[in-house]
């Protein structure tokens, strides 16, 4: 057990709360040392790139998550015109140019995406009080270090959009942080659908060891783990009309409740794990105890070993490569917009082979 410090008395079992300093923000990034990024360098030969995003219009609708919404494109305003193929001739007369300028109303966890370190938090006991408090990576805490509105009103799409527009703010654990640091290194795929194939199918610690082992993948710490499940290529097949009851009983997923697994992704010290799925883990988890996390691998990774999280992640193209070509390691590039106060950030990762 690391010291206590001033935000909590007592750590989760199995956190790092603590290990990267007192008031670290970045969890496991810690590990994308510059020795990280020159062994992901190292493995550009062919100086391919291989985009990691889908379209942020993607998946389409709301029918894989009612409470996120595809985004919205919309035209500003200039002097009282509508500023998308406005001619400037209108307004000083013999001006040749024609302007257009929007902004986007976005759901930041609609499409391929960066899970912060406050997008899940848990209930935990940090003061040893005996009342769990609701707190986030390394005893950062809800209404403190991360607050939000208490009126519903307060919350989505405002009928004013000002400078006073904003009602959420993550003081720390913001998307900036890991926008700071710059998300850069060696990545490592794992192909699961080369193994598993197209059907919905939980993966363990025994699943996932099996893979390693077939493959001969070497993982090392700082590494950030891909995981292609061939999920999200089904998504892009879809032309943006999903269809749920297909799309949830497809492809390899990770089981949350398998302990050992958790314990792999404790042990392996992998700075990140991004993935071409929704969540990364089964969602719904299997059935465990009426007190435990609804989402256990997040509650691990993001809240206890500061593990960010990618989602939807377009890694089939890659993936297919990687295998023609025998190889499972490349440079990856992925840092988060610069938008202070996030809790999440949409994300296009890139490859180089």
């Amino acid at each position: 057990m690391t010291a206590s410090n001033p935000r909590w008395q007592q750590r989760p079992e199995g956190s790092t709360w603590g290990d990267f300093g007192e008031n670290d923000q970045l969890g496991r990034l810690n590990l994308l040392t510059p020795e990280k990024v020159r062994q992901g360098v190292a493995q550009v030969h062919e100086g391919l790139r291989f985009s990691l995003s889908l379209p942020l219009d993607y998946p389409g609708g709301s029918a894989l998550n009612p409470n996120r919404k595809p985004p919205v494109l919309r035209p500003l305003q200039r002097k009282g015109l509508v500023n998308f193929n406005c001619l400037l001739q209108t307004l000083e007369p013999g001006r040749t140019d024609v302007l257009s300028d929007d902004m986007a109303i976005l759901s930041l966890q609609y499409s391929t995406q960066w899970d912060g370190l406050a997008h899940v938090g848990a209930l935990f006991d940090a003061n040893g009080d005996g009342l769990p408090e609701a707190l986030y990576y390394n005893g950062f805490a809800a209404g403190i270090d991360i607050v939000g509105p208490a009126d519903i009103k307060d919350t989505g799409i405002p009928e004013r959009l000002d400078d006073s527009a904003s009602t959420s703010c993550a003081k720390a654990l913001g998307i900036e942080g890991m926008a700071r640091n710059g998300v850069q290194g060696r990545g490592v795929m794992l192909d699961l659908r080369a193994h598993f194939g197209d059907a919905r199918t939980l993966i363990g610690y025994d699943e996932l060891q099996r893979v390693i082992d077939t493959d001969r993948v070497e993982i090392e710490a700082g590494d950030i783990l891909c995981l292609h499940t061939g999920f999200a290529q089904r998504v892009l097949e879809m032309h943006k009309q999903p269809d749920p009851e297909v799309l949830n009983n497809s492809c390899a997923v990770l089981d949350g409740r398998d302990d050992r697994l958790l314990q792999w992704i404790t042990d392996s010290q992998i700075a990140a794990i991004a993935a071409d799925n929704y969540a990364v883990e089964a969602h719904p988890a299997k059935p465990g105890a009426a007190c435990c996390a609804a989402l256990p691998l997040h509650e691990h990774c993001l809240f206890k070993l500061g593990v960010h999280l990618g989602e939807l992640w377009h890694l089939t193209p890659l993936a297919q490569w990687l295998r023609e070509h025998h190889r499972h390691h490349f440079l990856l590039t992925a840092p988060p917009l610069h938008l202070p106060g996030a809790v999440a950030s949409p994300v296009t990762p890139i490859a180089t082979v």
